[in-house]
């Protein structure tokens, strides 16, 4: 991603509090004053990504958070830890590919398990990797299908496997 922001312009702009995740304004900003908090909700004012205008852009705070500390834009994309997108902590932050970031979500399964999915009579699991779906069979119990989905996101993902 190519951008006009560097980590030095940043840190001139804001200061990071990598235990609170907020950034505040060292200087005058337009309406924003020293001290205040920077940025704004996205989404209409429903709170998803805190974003901020700096230099004619609009950043995400998380990515502006990953360049403050490492001096570098992210590789990719930045995961969540705790699912949380507007808990923006260092610790709560960590560099992930697509899918890994897809691993870390929330089960949407109709049936409450995450990969499985019902029909006729029978469980399927599937999972996702790289924009591909995998099949991982067909079972007689959802419980066996997302026994054999746990297995696989845990193989797959590693430390970014949401199984629950």
């Amino acid at each position: 991603m190519a951008c006009c922001l560097s980590a030095e312009t940043l840190r001139t702009l804001l200061n990071y509090d990598p235990e609170t995740g907020i950034f505040t304004w060292r200087s005058e900003h337009g309406n924003w004053r020293i001290g205040q908090v920077a940025g704004y909700p996205d989404r209409n004012g429903t709170y998803r990504y805190r974003r901020i205008h700096l230099c004619g852009r609009i950043y995400r705070a998380h990515r502006l958070a990953w360049l403050w500390m490492t001096g570098d834009w992210p590789p990719d994309g930045i995961d969540h830890r705790n699912l949380n997108p507007k808990d923006n902590r260092w610790a709560n932050l960590r560099a992930a590919d697509q899918s890994q970031n897809m691993a870390n979500q929330k089960p949407r399964a109709a049936c409450g398990f995450k990969g499985v999915k019902q029909n006729g009579r029978r469980w399927h699991a599937r999972i996702r990797k790289d924009y591909r779906y995998i099949s991982l069979g067909s079972f007689a119990t959802a419980e066996e299908a997302h026994a054999a989905y746990r297995e696989a996101a845990t193989r797959l993902f590693g430390e970014f496997a949401r199984v629950a």
